[in-house]
C-alpha cells in the first residue's frame, strides 16, 4: 500500500480546515486519516497554570511530573479531535515526546485520545529516527484502513460570509 503524507499546517482549526476544505476540494483527493500532534508541555500550558514568556526559561512547574495538569489542558486536544471528526475523518493523536516527559503524562494524553475514540501513539522519532515512529505509523495505517465519510465543512457554492460563519461556529465555537 502506498501512502501520501502531507503537513496541513498548525492546528486542526486552521491547517486541517484549509487542507480539507480548500486543498482537498481543489485536488479531488480525500484523506484516509489525520494526525493531531500533542505534547505534554503543550497540554500543561493549556491548563492555564503556567505563564510562558518568550526568551525566558520554561516555568519549573511545567517540567515536573503532573498528569493531572495534562488532563486539565486536554480540552484543547479534545477540540482538535472534534475538528477533525467534523470532516468525517478519524484522527490519530501523535504524542510527540521530549526527553523530560514522564510515562504517566504520555498515558494521560493517551487517555484523553481514547476517551474521544481516537488512537494515540507515543512518537520518539526525534531521538530515535524512523524506529521511534513505528507505533505512530502502525496507528495511522490501521486508521486509514477503516471506513470513513469525508465531507467538506461547507458547500463550494456558499457565500464568503456563509463560509466564514460556518468555520467560526463549527470549529471555533463562535455564537
Amino acid at each position: 500500500t502506498d501512502f501520501l503524507i502531507t503537513e496541513a499546517g498548525f492546528g486542526a482549526d486552521m491547517g486541517a480546515e484549509r487542507f480539507f476544505n480548500i486543498k482537498c476540494r481543489a485536488s479531488g483527493l480525500t484523506p484516509d486519516a489525520a494526525v493531531v500532534v500533542a505534547t505534554v508541555r503543550g497540554l500543561k500550558a493549556h491548563s492555564g497554570k503556567h505563564r510562558i514568556v518568550a526568551g525566558r526559561p520554561l516555568p519549573e512547574g511545567l517540567l515536573k511530573e503532573n498528569p493531572d495538569e495534562v488532563h486539565e489542558g486536554g480540552a484543547n486536544l479534545r477540540k482538535q479531535i472534534e475538528n477533525i471528526r467534523v470532516h468525517g475523518i478519524s484522527p490519530v493523536v501523535a504524542i510527540n515526546t521530549f526527553p523530560g516527559d514522564y510515562p504517566s503524562e504520555h498515558q494521560a494524553i493517551r487517555d484523553i485520545a481514547e476517551s474521544m475514540g481516537a488512537r494515540a501513539a507515543v512518537s520518539t522519532h526525534f531521538a530515535d529516527g524512523g524506529r521511534g515512529a513505528m507505533e505512530l505509523a502502525e496507528a495511522v495505517v490501521k486508521t486509514a484502513e477503516e471506513p470513513k465519510n469525508f465531507r467538506f465543512l461547507y458547500p463550494d457554492t456558499a457565500t464568503l460570509r456563509e463560509k466564514i460563519e460556518t468555520i467560526a461556529t463549527k470549529l471555533y465555537g463562535a455564537a
